[in-house]
């Protein structure tokens, strides 16, 4: 489980989770969740057309996520959020749809693209994954405290000089940089569960920022590592694990969340 191929799924998943845990964390927060499903749709679309003309599929991740990113931020500001994350959302899946109809290689690619590759991840993948996964943290570190004021308290970040409107156009830009180096690794539907399972389930154990991070990062960790082994052992799919786990983790600490409030609330009644 720990030689050969399986090296580079270990470390790959280990980057993955702690980009999706961090990053996760302000798209459950600021209820960026929509924008966080479309985006790698976007990106699916982008490889698909790579794929199609013969480039590598990272190149159309990165471009096709950027433009779902900028295109969301920027109609949103003019209008309803979700109205246009919706349509970049339907525009993107018509151009993915477009492109797969003009290739052969259908099954294998695009059974990838959707689902993810983990264990045929390789060696010389690592380098730009790790140093998309560098400029994603250093982004988040670098906009922690305006995007963590923007997203708790809009008008006192106004007040403060803070642009909300930048904040959240940096912060797509971010969630497409997480996309680009995360499709390739657990697909284009499952980083969505990944992004707001172990995120949201931190934030029923914790309401501290900070903590609620690092409890996410770990969820997340626990998520892709329990999913590997348990590929690894039943020959199921990562995804089905990564998935599974995700919302099961969810469910948990909802109820770990109602269990405490009851108790504080028979507490206080004393």
């Amino acid at each position: 489980m720990f030689t050969g191929f399986m090296v580079n799924a270990w470390e790959v998943a280990t980057i993955v989770a702690v980009v999706a845990g961090v990053v996760g964390f302000f798209v459950v927060l600021r209820g960026s969740a929509f924008p966080a499903h479309a985006i790698p749709n976007g990106a699916f679309a982008g490889a698909a057309g790579a794929n199609l003309i013969g480039v590598s599929p990272l190149v159309g991740l990165g471009v096709f996520s950027l433009l779902a990113a900028l295109g969301i931020g920027s109609l949103g500001r003019r209008g309803r959020p979700d109205v246009a994350t919706a349509l970049a959302l339907v525009m993107l899946l018509a151009l993915g749809a477009a492109f797969l109809s003009r290739t052969r290689e259908f099954e294998q690619q695009i059974f990838a693209l959707l689902f993810g590759d983990l264990f045929g991840v390789a060696t010389l993948a690592l380098l730009p994954v790790g140093v998309l996964a560098a400029a994603c943290l250093g982004a988040i570190a670098a906009l922690y405290r305006p995007l963590l004021l923007a997203s708790l308290a809009p008008e006192v970040a106004l007040a403060r000089g803070i642009r909300p409107h930048l904040v959240e156009m940096a912060f797509l830009v971010v969630v497409a940089c997480a996309t680009t180096m995360t499709v390739p690794v657990v697909g284009a539907l499952l980083i969505f569960a990944l992004m707001i399972g172990p995120p949201a389930a931190a934030r029923c154990f914790t309401g501290r920022p900070d903590a609620a991070i690092g409890v996410s990062v770990a969820l997340a960790l626990l998520v892709v590592w329990s999913s590997i082994a348990c590929a690894y052992q039943s020959n199921w799919p990562v995804g089905f694990f990564v998935g599974t786990f995700s919302a099961a983790l969810y469910v948990i600490a909802r109820l770990y969340e109602v269990l405490v409030a009851a108790q504080q609330r028979r507490h206080a009644s004393r």
